[in-house]
């Protein structure tokens, strides 16, 4: 034979999931987007059609379903270690398991004209690289409330975890504390040095866990995701900025220094681009108050941060995870 089979995968993507928790009167929703690959000793069924070594995808699908009722969600990346778990270990035939979450956010809406934040979601630390400027909470800054997307990957060979866990379209804002000047230019360049502007992200994000299974308690996962999100906010709004990518590796200082369960987290940050209106032609004076807030095309800053002494297994591409 001339040819050789090489890598291979198979399994369900997409199953949507919702699954309602009731207390009483106080109902709890986790809705979930899982998708299942296997990998393993595969071979026979690329080159002879025998699936005597696969388990149907429909299989997998119910699974995920089963599970929603005999574990709960309590975490998206719990969910996915049971199932990672249960394929790797009840099947001979299949040596890996990656188990890929996406988890949607609902927020309880409060008839009582209550406080419907959750209670607060900081701990110690305020990251490093923060700007020095007067101590009060920063009010130039904002989060598009209920767009992120948790995500989550996890993935089991038999006897080790990875557990890849972030979020994506975490949109934010500063309206000012940020600048960017003294950069190189030619004869191409048109762009003007901006000393007060608006700094304006989609945040897309994925940290690593050290935990890797065995006697070692595993973290709790939605404690580290609540906290982790809170340090990126956190540093965006309190970082004096003169270029997006100093914000970057101040909101990743912060993640690593204050999170001990990770040691490595890589951010995509598109920068949106917001540029001031000329007024002059209507007889006004626009004094950083009207932009155009221009969609494409956009800067794109990548860059990932690491515990020192950690190995970067993060891919580059966020969308080869």
């Amino acid at each position: 034979m001339s040819t050789i089979l090489g890598q291979n995968q198979y399994g369900k993507a997409e199953n949507r999931v919702v699954r309602i928790t009731r207390d009483g009167r106080t109902h709890h929703i986790k809705d979930l987007n899982v998708s299942v690959s296997l990998s393993g000793d595969m071979a026979d069924v690329h080159h002879s059609g025998s699936n005597t070594h696969v388990l149907p995808t429909d299989t997998t699908k119910n699974t995920v379903y089963a599970f929603a009722k005999e574990y709960g969600i309590e975490s998206a990346e719990q969910f996915g270690i049971h199932l990672a778990r249960h394929f790797v270990t009840s099947q001979e035939p299949i040596h890996r398991a990656r188990i890929r979450i996406e988890e949607y956010t609902w927020e309880r809406i409060d008839t009582s004209g209550g406080d419907t934040s959750g209670g607060d979601t900081s701990d110690a630390g305020t990251g490093a690289g923060a700007g020095a400027g007067p101590a009060e909470e920063p009010r130039h800054s904002f989060v598009r409330t209920g767009q992120e997307t948790r995500l989550t990957q996890v993935t089991f060979d038999g006897e080790s975890w990875e557990v890849v866990s972030g979020l994506t379209d975490l949109t934010v804002l500063n309206s000012t504390n940020s600048e960017f000047w003294g950069y190189a230019k030619d004869k191409y360049t048109t762009l003007r040095e901006a000393y007060d502007r608006i700094l304006a992200t989609d945040v897309s994000a994925r940290w690593r866990y050290r935990w890797s299974g065995g006697d070692e308690p595993a973290p709790d996962w939605d404690e580290s995701y609540t906290r982790t999100r809170a340090h990126i906010l956190r540093t965006f709004a309190e970082t004096y900025s003169l270029s997006l990518q100093q914000t970057l590796f101040q909101m990743g200082t912060s993640v690593i220094e204050n999170r001990a369960e990770i040691d490595e987290i890589r951010f995509s940050l598109p920068n949106k681009h917001h540029f001031l209106v000329d007024l002059e032609p209507f007889g006004l004076e626009n004094d950083n108050e009207v932009y155009f807030a221009a969609d494409r095309p956009y800067g794109l800053i990548e860059a990932t941060v690491l515990r020192d002494g950690a190995e970067a297994r993060i891919p580059v591409d966020l969308a080869r995870l």
